[in-house]
């Protein structure tokens, strides 16, 4: 008797994980199709707000802080004294100008005098063959041009480091040959 009873309580909770596991596969078969509503308005949405959010990954780029680069100019004299330019040749600075009259010619002007097309609308950079320009090291214009500035935006993902450092050489040339 004991036999008969045991087999028939093990069917029983057979019979009653199966219809749960059928349960179970019917939701994860239909879930995307939003089984049995198919209308958008009776269909619940997702409220970012109020909806929490797990932490980020540990892999990823922390997005809160402070940019030391763009917060406070000091480090830009900081750096501009540790960088150290290399050699200035005929082909960096044609280079440079040819970047200077494709990236930067618009604000700073074909003179380099600030007086660009786009300085109408905004406030005008300064005349790069100034002495204000012409005081600054070649790391410092460097990280101005890498980094940006009070206005100018910065540059670091159009132009390359060999690239920004052919600017360079580039304005040092022109200051040169200007005659202020």
């Amino acid at each position: 008797m004991l036999k008969p009873a045991a087999i028939l309580a093990l069917v029983a909770l057979w019979s009653v994980s199966a219809q749960q596991g059928c349960q179970d596969l019917k939701k994860a078969l239909t879930k995307f199709s939003y089984y049995p509503i198919r209308d958008m308005r009776q269909t619940v949405a997702i409220d970012p707000q109020r909806t929490t959010w797990g932490a980020p990954d540990s892999l990823s780029v922390p997005v809160q802080g402070r940019d030391v680069y763009r917060d406070d100019p000091v480090p830009y004299d900081v750096a501009g004294a540790k960088l150290v330019a290399p050699p200035s040749t005929d082909a960096s600075i044609a280079r440079g100008d040819s970047l200077f009259h494709t990236v930067c010619w618009s604000c700073h002007g074909k003179t380099m005098v600030g007086d660009g097309p786009v300085t109408a609308l905004f406030v005008p950079p300064p005349d790069l063959l100034a002495e204000g320009t012409r005081g600054r090291t070649d790391g410092y214009l460097y990280m101005y041009m890498r980094h940006g500035g009070a206005l100018m935006p910065a540059y670091g993902n159009l132009l390359a480091s060999h690239d920004a450092w052919s600017l360079v050489h580039y304005i040092r040339h022109m200051q040169k040959l200007s005659p202020r």
